[in-house]
């Protein structure tokens, strides 16, 4: 049997949305592998105490180290756990999945050297990413695309009547919530009866800003908190539109997520969403930050229904690419070539 460690967040709490950790390992332990996992704590620095020590207690039983890894606070623990990994000769994946890793490389070329050169592999969930990373002088990339179990997600008509918008995501800056509420205002314009339903933690305190918002532009907005995968996807029926507001992103599964259920996807054209949309053929991209293209976007989905209905379908056998049952071979190889290096 193969002893797999992941390190993530594996985190339950209303400030955090379900993370990969908690969608690849559970597919991995299908798979036959035993999994470990470090950290569930949400002190930060107790849940970087648990992944040292759990490489530690770990090292004679585990094959290889699964590490997500991210642009911003949570890069550094991606750092101290590879180095432990080094250091004690366990083959260790980075799995990247920082929509702002571009600026990290640059800005942290001797860390990132650290953790990616000597990484048996480097896990792009985007062939953006690898693109980066490939610029960057790392060859070690593989693209290995984040995963949904396809079957969990059934493709629903929709009636394009007035605009219904979902927003699903963390209440964070990086993630803009703010044009969501600036492209409703733009849309009340157009459809007096227009509606936006924000669905996700309050990650960084972002939340309290779009409510002040709202009120101060005069639009009402169904704000849920953190739902359960299976709740906002119920609530996707009821929806007819789907918009990522993004100013920094790499492979959001919520997107993904949003062309299996067959909503129409409009995005802000920033990081790999350009390798996951192709703008009019299974979405609209938008320039981040402008709530006149995205509500223009928005309209010319309703105006031009026969378009959104191909981009939909469009959409959703993309996202057949993303099923488990085509993606769990190229994880299964990986595994194989870690381990046998090891």
């Amino acid at each position: 049997m193969i002893n797999v460690l992941y390190i993530g967040n594996k985190l339950h709490s209303s400030k955090h949305n379900i993370s990969y950790i908690s969608v690849l390992g559970p597919l991995l332990e299908a798979e036959g592998l035993k999994m470990y996992y470090a950290s569930e704590y949400h002190n930060k620095i107790k849940r970087l105490v648990h992944m040292v020590k759990s490489i530690v207690s770990l090292r004679s039983k585990i094959d290889l180290v699964l590490i997500d890894t991210y642009s911003t606070q949570n890069f550094y623990y991606a750092l101290i756990t590879s180095q432990m990994c080094r250091f004690f000769n366990i083959p260790y994946v980075p799995i990247l999945h920082g929509g702002n890793l571009d600026l990290r490389l640059r800005h942290s070329s001797g860390m990132s050297k650290k953790i990616f050169r000597n990484a048996k592999v480097n896990v792009a969930p985007s062939n953006y990413m690898k693109q980066v990373f490939n610029s960057s002088g790392y060859s070690n990339v593989l693209y290995i695309p984040n995963v949904l179990e396809l079957q969990k997600y059934q493709l629903t008509s929709k009636k394009f009547d007035y605009p219904r918008v979902l927003w699903v995501r963390s209440f964070a800056e990086i993630y803009n919530p703010k044009l969501a509420i600036l492209t409703l205002e733009k849309l009340k314009a157009i459809y007096p009866n227009a509606e936006l339903c924000m669905i996700g933690p309050d990650s960084d305190g972002s939340l309290s800003e779009i409510q002040r918002l709202s009120q101060e532009l005069g639009v009402q907005v169904k704000i849920t908190g953190k739902l359960s995968k299976t709740e906002w996807m119920e609530m996707a029926k009821t929806y007819n539109v789907f918009i990522n507001t993004s100013n920094f992103d790499n492979m959001p599964v919520s997107v993904i997520e949003a062309m299996a259920l067959g909503l129409p996807i409009i995005s802000t054209e920033v990081g790999g969403m350009s390798s996951l949309i192709d703008h009019n053929t299974d979405g609209i991209l938008v320039p981040k930050n402008d709530p006149i293209a995205m509500s223009k976007a928005i309209q010319e989905t309703f105006e031009n229904v026969n378009k959104t209905v191909n981009r939909i379908k469009n959409a959703r056998h993309k996202a057949e690419q993303f099923d488990w049952v085509k993606v769990r071979i190229k994880w299964l190889d990986v595994l194989k070539i870690n381990v046998a290096s090891n």
